[in-house]
């Protein structure tokens, strides 16, 4: 068994998020998720809602440890395009909970805008800018869907050289799933360094 408590307030209402939804995630994904067993209750020793899971074995995901990059993203976009059929009736939207993400970048304008403006010394703002401004006018424009999140390579789990599992649903929403594909840009600028050396 593993345990899992939110480390700050803002994470707290995963929790009930996750052992809602997992549970009816589960059955229809090619690979194990966290399953939940139990739920604790806030107390004076700890003040938010928190999990218990089943354990799920693997090591997190790297490159060192996986067998073969293009059989792991396939396995990968496997998972993440059963993912995308499930049914999304009633499904978390975008909201503080997950961070927005699943919903519109424009929440992020004038942070995005501002953080250009400090580094504009060290990049070619205007380029950057006008790359924002086209991810602004871009919207998902199907019907939502489930996405994860949060598919970083701390949630994605190996056994023997494989993707064996997918953790931490904390980000879970249905909405635009164009933010489950950093993995793509992270494995793959990864291999490229690698490649170099």
């Amino acid at each position: 068994m593993t345990v899992r408590l939110p480390s700050a307030e803002s994470y707290a209402s995963q929790v009930e998020k996750e052992q809602k939804w997992l549970p009816k995630l589960a059955p229809n994904l090619p690979l194990p998720i966290p399953q939940p067993l139990a739920m604790g209750k806030p107390s004076e020793d700890y003040p938010w809602p928190w999990s218990v899971y089943q354990w799920l074995d693997g090591k997190t995901a790297s490159l060192e440890i996986i067998s073969d990059l293009s059989a792991f993203a396939l396995k990968l976009a496997e998972f993440l395009k059963a993912f995308q059929k499930i049914d999304s009736t009633g499904g978390p939207v975008a909201g503080p909970q997950n961070f927005y993400r699943g919903g519109s970048l424009k929440i992020y304008d004038q942070e995005t805008r501002e953080a250009i403006k400090k580094l504009d010394s060290a990049m070619d703002s205007k380029r950057i800018t006008a790359i924002w401004n086209r991810a602004l006018d871009s919207e998902w424009n199907q019907p939502p869907v489930w996405m994860h999140g949060d598919i970083a390579i701390g949630n994605l789990l190996v056994n023997n050289g494989e993707l064996s599992a997918v953790i931490d649903f904390g980000q879970l929403g249905v909405g635009d799933p164009a933010c489950d594909l950093y993995p793509a840009e992270i494995i793959l600028r990864q291999q490229r360094f690698e490649n170099c050396h």
